[in-house]
């Protein structure tokens, strides 16, 4: 058997080792080896391997809390995954965790988590147009609005539009009382809550009563030139292949683009073909576009969230498996 120590500084032993020592035992049964632990230092047992990739794991979740991070159980996985690929992978971690998009009102750093978040983040910033493309839980959204708000800060753009495609403003919605923009304001309501969350109430309101901050349905972007903007399109997956071409076809000069989406939650009729899956056909080989295929493992919600889309791509692939059989 093989045995590494590591010295961990008192005041990170809670954030690092968890409640009741959960994240330690995790890290135990996920490489097969045993850790104890007296006064700050640590013995991992196990063979060479699995010993060298739990002890990168503790070295990789110490820095984090050096950082000021609060450890949480979707880091540690990460963390354990990462090493599973090879001990040297988990260094990411620190890089990646370097790299503060913005704050939020109460002073949170904005930041991505994993390699594929990271990978989108550099996509935003380096290419005129990027396709932010996986589950719910990877914050194509969020980090997509971090990096509108800072360009808007910065004054990069002169100003932040947000759309999505409200499939239901039709007869669905007939029913509820209001205009239009009441009636369409709940499918908005994710961009508001990331809004008020990096920007503050009070900032957005103001930037939106001079014109600056737009948050819209996309049918109301047919017709326009969108210069010196900043431009989401959200919910991507639900725009027919006429919208998402209308659209693409809006951005003008000092532009911005993300398009985000989920491929697996489509609202769309059944015999209906996503905007979002052509558009990446059509324009994977045009420079300056970029493409970021968020998976599972880039998931940031609750642990659980994580095992549900994975889950579920199971069952998915495995139907899949099946109609290919037949």
């Amino acid at each position: 058997m093989f045995e590494i120590h590591k010295e961990i500084p008192t005041e990170h032993e809670i954030n690092i080792f968890g409640s009741c020592d959960v994240y330690l035992k995790k890290i135990e049964r996920s490489f097969g080896v045993d850790i104890t632990e007296h006064n700050g230092s640590l013995s991992i047992l196990g063979t060479e391997g699995q010993a060298k990739r739990a002890g990168a794991v503790i070295d990789s979740l110490l820095e984090l809390s050096k950082r000021n991070n609060s450890i949480n159980e979707q880091q540690v996985d990460y963390a354990i995954s990462l090493s599973m690929e090879g001990e040297d992978r988990t260094k990411d971690i620190s890089e990646i965790d370097k790299d503060i998009i913005c704050r939020t009102v109460s002073g949170r750093p904005v930041k991505p988590k994993t390699l594929g978040q990271k990978q989108y983040v550099d996509n935003i910033r380096s290419k005129m147009i990027t396709f932010g493309v996986g589950p719910a839980g990877t914050g194509k959204t969020y980090l997509a609005m971090a990096l509108a708000i800072k360009a808007f800060k910065e004054q990069e753009v002169q100003r932040i539009i947000l759309t999505r495609p409200a499939i239901e403003a039709g007869e669905k919605l007939g029913f509820l009382p209001g205009d239009l923009q009441q009636k369409i304001d709940p499918y908005l309501r994710p961009l508001y809550d990331a809004l008020y969350s990096i920007m503050g109430a009070d900032s957005f309101i103001a930037n939106q009563e001079k014109g600056l901050i737009e948050v819209a349905p996309l049918a109301y972007m047919r017709g326009r030139t969108l210069d010196n903007a900043f431009i989401i399109l959200d919910e991507a997956q639900n725009t027919t292949p006429a919208q998402m071409k209308m659209f693409l076809t809006r951005i003008g000069f000092g532009s911005k683009v993300i398009v985000t989406g989920d491929l697996t939650q489509k609202d769309l009729e059944k015999d209906q073909v996503s905007g979002l899956e052509i558009a990446m056909r059509v324009l994977k080989n045009i420079d300056d576009i970029g493409f970021s295929e968020l998976t599972a493992s880039d998931v940031v919600r609750h642990p659980l969230v994580q095992k549900i889309v994975m889950a579920y791509d199971n069952y998915e692939a495995k139907l899949n498996d099946r109609k290919h059989r037949k």
